[in-house]
């Protein structure tokens, strides 16, 4: 085929045209889609229901990657700036795995004397009273991977991988008094995407706080990778709350004191966090949980209709007044990879909860948007912290980052009006225990930790009343609460409670009884029959929760008779919680527990048959020791029929197989 010249110049021209009109729209398509914008464009872009307004409230220069945000007790906003990620300073990689997993040549010293990194906690003040944080003062520099905050007790609470440290500033001149205190040390940093982090103040007054996948602590001879764990500021004791999870960032405590975990697993948005529990990781990726004995785990809360990416994080469970009503105790979250923020129906699943896609709280239509963390403020708005780079997930180490960038934005009902924000120090005690009885978590909580750091006798008598209220459950829940921070929970006294007409406050007595780690004679027998009778889920999780925490004798009574309740064998977590305080005893109390769970007729109760005895022999045979041996040999004996001895026998084989695995 022949072409002319002229045919040519014609096919040239519009090829040329083609390929220009392609570059224009992949430019045009760039600019919209993958550049960020100034500070006051990107509110603008961004799109909340008509009901809402979004402000921006703080950027660069006074923000740069924000991590954390919280507010002071005088209403101020602090903001925790996590310049240094994703290279810890003043440290030489050793080794990285295919996981991204890096050994450092040492651990850093703590403050003052450790390597000086440049993340910040910075003070944002509104001097002119339009809204906006204008002022910034940074009350804390020279950080190195610091990954979460709170205040109390005088000073603040700061997470600097690989410690939990406290620095004191009682005069509140925005100065430390001196130098930080090391609290914790040992938590993980193989990944600073994973840092411990999140902390925050759970209801019966101790600090909680989260780690992440990827890295593995050591703090007073536990070791754990991801999983929940808490510290009390008066005792100084740690625990490990729970151990699993994913890349957990954002705890919460709903209104009656459950808590919420954020997730990066997608499909899901959180976990329902119980005491001493175990939960699903990445095996492959992280390894097996620590006692391979707990023979089972609990799954993320069950999510419909999810959508955006797969991280969420900084989630809240909204309470207060000031959003309309349909969007009061629902969980609302930032959609990091997605760049939105979303909200959440979390519904009752029997002890547990389900979760269901609400909408969209907040579009940013801005692909740099890359929120962070999510809190609810004194007045009753949502802030969102916005790391706000081209780079949102799995960095490598040795890329140029952009540091330039940071925002902080607010999401409030259009109704809202202002609100006078009143230092809760200036308060009495008495003052205090008024505010008990908000609508506002934000006010809520602050009174409680103050009410605890102050610890006056003179209230004591108020709260024990307010505990009582046969009319406000959720009041005399805060009261129980307040008495228990104030070190004024007598379970003697207290003891009534257990009969209370509200589910959440006979779980909550349970709970604080469990955690002195003793039981009166008295109480004990209440134990017992609320495990007999009680018709509550909810009871009856946190009852078998807590039996693991008292003396062998009540746990192994109270188990036994929880097994009798076969209306609970198929709950999502009651079965393992109970077969999780049971084990704990299988090898230390091994004669009293194989006495009360090796009788034939132990076979026609369907919770025991299905959940424990199973479990029970292979408990036994893993530990692979004489009498744990003879154990596996009598339940064998009273199992009654071919059909459940080669199910024993079976369990005997896996145990077996378990031999010499470490706790």
């Amino acid at each position: 085929m022949r072409f002319n010249a002229a045919s040519n110049r014609t096919t040239f021209f519009l090829i040329r045209m083609v390929v220009l009109s392609f570059l224009i729209w992949q430019a045009f398509e760039v600019r919209c889609l993958a550049q960020g914008f100034s500070p006051g464009e990107a509110a603008q872009r961004m799109t909340v229901d008509s009901d809402f307004k979004v402000e921006l409230v703080a950027a660069e220069p006074l923000v740069r990657q924000p991590v954390a945000i919280d507010f002071d007790d005088r209403g101020r906003l602090w903001v925790l700036q996590y310049l240094q990620y994703p290279n810890p300073a003043g440290l030489k990689r050793v080794k990285v795995d295919r996981f991204s997993r890096t050994t450092y040549d040492r651990i850093p010293e703590p403050p003052p004397t450790g390597p000086k990194g440049a993340d910040r906690l910075t003070i944002l003040e509104d001097t002119n009273g339009d809204g906006a944080f204008d002022k910034a003062k940074d009350f804390i520099s020279d950080l190195n991977i610091a990954s979460g905050f709170t205040f109390g007790y005088g000073g603040v609470f700061v997470l600097q991988t690989p410690y939990l440290l406290f620095y004191p500033d009682r005069n509140r001149d925005d100065i430390p008094d001196g130098d930080p205190e090391v609290l914790l040390e040992g938590f993980g940093m193989e990944d600073t995407s994973s840092v411990a982090n999140s902390l925050v103040w759970g209801p019966d007054g101790w600090l909680y706080g989260t780690q992440g996948t990827n890295i593995t602590a050591h703090i007073r001879g536990i070791e754990f990778e991801q999983g929940i764990w808490r510290y009390h500021p008066v005792s100084r004791k740690f625990e490990l709350f729970m151990e699993g999870g994913g890349n957990m960032w954002g705890l919460d405590f709903d209104e009656f004191g459950n808590l919420l975990a954020g997730t990066n697993y997608g499909g899901y948005l959180m976990f329902h966090v119980k005491q001493g529990a175990y939960y699903a990781k990445s095996f492959a990726k992280h390894g097996e949980l620590h006692n391979p004995f707990v023979l089972g785990y609990f799954q993320h809360v069950p999510h419909k209709n999810f959508q955006g990416g797969h991280v969420t994080v900084g989630g809240i469970l909204y309470q207060s007044d000031q959003f309309p009503a349909p969007y009061r105790n629902k969980y609302i979250a930032v959609d990091t990879l997605g760049h939105a923020v979303r909200w959440h129906h979390v519904l009752p699943d029997q002890s547990t909860f389900r979760s269901e896609n609400g909408g969209v709280l907040l579009q940013a239509n801005d692909t740099w948007f890359a929120p962070s963390d999510a809190i609810q403020g004194p007045d009753g708005a949502v802030y969102v912290a916005d790391w706000h780079d081209q780079r949102t997930a799995h960095p490598d180490p040795d890329a140029t980052w952009d540091r330039r960038n940071g925002r902080v934005f607010r999401i409030s009902h259009r109704s809202a009006k202002p609100v006078r924000h009143v230092d809760p120090h200036s308060l009495s005690s008495e003052q205090l225990v008024d505010v008990l009885s908000s609508s506002n978590a934000w006010q809520v909580r602050r009174t409680r930790r103050i009410l605890a750091e102050r610890r006056d006798k003179q209230v004591i008598d108020q709260l024990r009343t307010l505990s009582q209220h046969p009319d406000n459950p959720s009041l005399a829940l805060q009261a129980l609460w307040t008495l228990n921070t104030l070190g004024a929970f007598d379970q003697n006294r207290e003891s009534s409670l257990l009969a209370h007409q509200d589910p959440h406050i006979r779980a909550w007595t349970i709970r604080l009884i469990g955690d002195t780690k003793q039981v009166s004679d008295e109480n004990g027998q209440k134990l017992l029959s609320i495990a007999k009778t009680d018709t509550s889920p909810t009871v009856i999780s946190q009852l078998a929760s807590s039996a693991k925490r008292l003396p062998a004798k009540q746990c192994i009574a109270l188990v036994r008779t929880l097994l009798n309740r076969s209306e609970f064998r198929n709950d999502p977590h009651i079965p393992l919680l109970t077969w999780w305080a049971l084990e704990r005893y299988s090898i230390s109390s091994l004669p009293e527990v194989l006495q009360a769970f090796s009788r034939p007729g132990d076979w026609q109760n369907p919770f025991l048959r299905e959940v424990i005895l199973g479990r029970l022999m292979r408990r036994y045979a893993g530990e692979g020791s004489n009498a744990s041996l003879v154990a596996c040999a009598r339940l064998l004996a009273a199992a009654p029929e071919k059909t459940e001895r080669r199910r024993m026998i079976s369990e005997l084989d896996a145990g077996l197989k378990m031999l010499g695995r470490e706790r």
